[in-house]
């Protein structure tokens, strides 16, 4: 985890100069002659003139006349110019000078610089506690952010709420997330809501997204074009699924191509699928082909559209190749067929001869899809690693697909929960003894799934945790005949 002090810096400034603009000055003569007699004011203002000149000694010169003289915007402004030149020692203490008067911006400053210089975390937040009780927005963002690299959750809490209060749309969202985490949907809703209103793209798709694992559709697409009048990709992306759901396939479209020109990666092979309904093969193959590289699916359609339109069999090849060798069932299959027509062999080919695990081709539930997301962007939010939302659709996925099986082939005898439930009654211990799995893999991919449907009851899983799970999850639909 990065700490504060290295992810959310004030603002590089270039020669600083007074933070409270005066009346007009008088001669610059006159200006010097009460400087050089004593006068702290007009020593500042003089420092002020030579950095407006980009006379970088002259304005350090005066204003450490008028700061040992006890001019506090002057030590304030010192503080900025020697950290500007790299002086930090002498802008800790010019920095300290001034927020021991209680300056809540120098405090923050100097908070900040003993964090990102010092490594002083101790130091850091008795500064930013004290500019945050002296009014800073700023600082009591910062304080609440460094309680959270250090685990202190109730403070983080309540500066958030400071700084949420005072207008900080960022702390919002960030009380939003803390609410999710902990299972607090209702909390999560009321922050989320707060700074949507207020003009956070971020916070409006994160509540669209509560709002689609409740299934409340009209709720969650409200939000979502909120946070599409901003460019937000998933929001676009989100809104095409909504337009494709109702069959809406133009509005799709234009959803999907809108997300795609935005940097969504799967909005292209959407907006080809859409193309492909509306019997458009020459915009589904232009879709397919700029995402082929990168997403299965798209490859395999991209290599169908080459052989069926124009009998490109080395073009299709390449293509099924590039999506077998991602676990990609259908392309495996394609590429079988097309290889003794190119003069290509089945034996060279290491995706067949030793294929990759299976590529999830099933469309993701919506729930399901937006449950993934959220996780991924909770764990992620404070630069934490996490896997991909498209693994933990293929956990969500799985278990619900092997639980719906199991029911239907009537081997659940005795168990009391829905296909979609967590793990209950003697499921977990029934899918090991039918797969010949250990218990302990099946369990723990059955508290994966119910961390990520029921947030709070244990911590978001890592990227290690995600991939041994999808083991366990691909062993299953092995077991089953799934793909």
């Amino acid at each position: 985890m990065t700490l504060v002090g290295a992810a959310e810096t004030t603002a590089s400034i270039g020669i600083p100069v007074s933070r409270i603009p005066g009346p007009l000055e008088p001669s610059e003569a006159d200006l010097l002659g009460r400087a050089r007699d004593g006068d702290r004011e007009a020593a500042h203002r003089l420092g002020r003139l030579c950095a407006e000149r980009d006379d970088r000694l002259g304005a350090r010169h005066w204003w450490e006349r008028a700061a040992q003289a006890g001019n506090v915007d002057s030590a304030y402004n010192l503080g900025l110019w020697h950290r500007m030149h790299g002086t930090t020692e002498e802008a800790v203490g010019w920095f300290e000078a001034a927020a021991g008067t209680g300056d809540a911006d120098a405090a923050t400053n100097l908070a900040s610089l003993l964090l990102e210089r010092r490594g002083d975390t101790a130091g850091a937040r008795l500064w930013f506690e004290r500019a945050a009780e002296n009014g800073s927005r700023h600082a009591a963002r910062r304080l609440a952010l460094l309680c959270e690299d250090q685990g202190d959750g109730m403070g983080a809490r309540c500066w958030h709420f400071r700084a949420a209060l005072d207008g900080d749309l960022r702390s919002a969202h960030d009380l939003g997330f803390l609410g999710y985490t902990a299972g607090d949907e209702a909390e999560a809703s009321h922050w989320w809501e707060y700074a949507a209103r207020g003009g956070h793209a971020e916070a409006a798709y994160h509540l669209a997204l509560l709002l689609h694992t409740a299934r409340d559709e009209k709720g969650a697409e409200g939000f979502y074009r909120l946070a599409a009048r901003a460019d937000h990709p998933g929001a676009a992306f989100r809104l095409g699924d909504l337009a494709l759901t109702r069959g809406d396939l133009r509005t799709a479209l234009a959803c999907f191509e809108r997300a795609a020109h935005t940097g969504s990666q799967e909005a292209p092979r959407m907006a080809g699928l859409v193309c492909l309904r509306l019997d458009d093969r020459l915009s589904a193959a232009h879709w397919f082909g700029r995402s082929a590289a990168d997403d299965p699916e798209a490859a395999y359609r991209f290599g169908s559209l080459l052989v069926s339109e124009h009998n490109d069999l080395k073009g299709a090849r390449h293509w099924f190749r590039r999506a077998a060798e991602r676990g990609h069932q259908a392309a495996q299959a394609e590429l079988r067929k097309v290889l003794p027509l190119t003069g290509g062999c089945v034996e060279t080919e290491g995706c067949l001869l030793d294929p990759p695990p299976p590529y999830w081709t099933r469309p993701a539930e919506p729930d399901q899809a937006a449950r993934a997301e959220l996780a991924v962007a909770a764990a992620r939010r404070r630069g934490d690693a996490a896997a991909e939302p498209a693994a933990l659709v293929e956990i969500l996925g799985t278990w619900d697909l092997v639980a719906r099986e199991s029911l239907s082939r009537g081997l659940t005898e005795g168990h009391t929960g829905s296909a979609a439930g967590g793990v209950v009654g003697g499921m977990v211990e029934l899918l090991a003894r039918m797969s010949g799995l250990h218990l302990a893999a099946i369990e723990h991919l059955g508290l994966v799934r119910a961390t990520l449907m029921r947030p709070g009851t244990a911590p978001w899983p890592t990227p290690a945790e995600v991939e041994h799970v999808l083991g366990t999850a691909r062993d299953l639909r092995g077991h089953f005949g799934l793909r």
